[in-house]
């Protein structure tokens, strides 16, 4: 940063001359540092896969949580401060809860997602707080169809087909532009997806050292058990 930008990173509502705000920017660098986490449809519904990143043999991997059910059929993973992507998914918990409460019925995904957006970009907009260093990939299934959406530290939200959040995401997306194909199967996805999630860490993948979890248009959200992933592995 150059020596006459630096008041700007100050406070969260101030902007730099040219439109900048840092902080956001600065949270933005606290995901790209997080683990690597995949998003793809398929043709019946999207998976969802994170490298845990244990980095001690003494780390219970079971004790490392990166994806979150959030309703029936929506869940979402995570990459960059664990801590903040908690409260963002109890936040959704309570929108999804609140919707079905009031109108009897689910809440869609892109409504869910919003709702997250629009707290996340309250962060970026008053002070006394900073920005979210996370972002999350929410998968899920409504009566629109199913969807995968990525969320940003400043509130953005884009819809994917395949998508990547994390320190991995350039090496992915590039396997992704490559290869990915619409109406894969759900074998095919989950073999583009271990392919691109061993690129990113440079190493093959083991039910020890990722998570993974599915959503179809009439399954809900699940996570996958360390004996499917295995499965999924040896098909590769």
């Amino acid at each position: 940063m150059q020596p006459g930008q630096m008041a700007y990173d100050r406070g969260i509502t101030v902007f730099s001359p040219d439109g900048r705000l840092f902080q956001v920017e600065y949270a933005r660098e606290a995901v790209k540092k997080g683990t690597t986490t995949i998003g793809l449809k398929f043709k019946d519904g999207v998976i969802l896969l994170v490298d845990k990143h244990v980095s001690s043999r003494l780390v219970e991997p079971e004790s490392i949580e990166k994806i979150y059910n959030i309703d029936e059929f929506i869940g979402c993973a995570t990459s960059g401060l664990v801590a903040d992507a908690r409260v963002l998914v109890d936040e959704a918990r309570k929108n999804a809860q609140n919707h079905k409460l009031t109108y009897n019925e689910n809440i869609t995904v892109e409504g869910l997602v919003k709702k997250v957006c629009d707290y996340k970009q309250y962060f970026t907009q008053y002070g006394g707080g900073r920005p979210f260093g996370t972002a999350l990939l929410v998968a899920g299934a409504d009566d629109l169809g199913i969807h995968l959406f990525e969320t940003d530290p400043s509130g953005a939200l884009v819809a994917y087909k395949a998508g990547c959040i994390g320190s991995g995401r350039p090496v992915v997306l590039d396997v992704f532009e490559k290869e990915y194909k619409d109406d894969m199967t759900l074998d095919e996805a989950m073999a583009l997806g271990l392919k691109a999630l061993a690129a990113a860490t440079d190493d093959k993948p083991t039910p020890q050292t990722m998570e993974a979890g599915i959503v179809t248009v009439d399954k809900p959200f699940r996570r996958f058990t360390d004996d499917e992933i295995s499965a999924f592995i040896g098909k590769e």
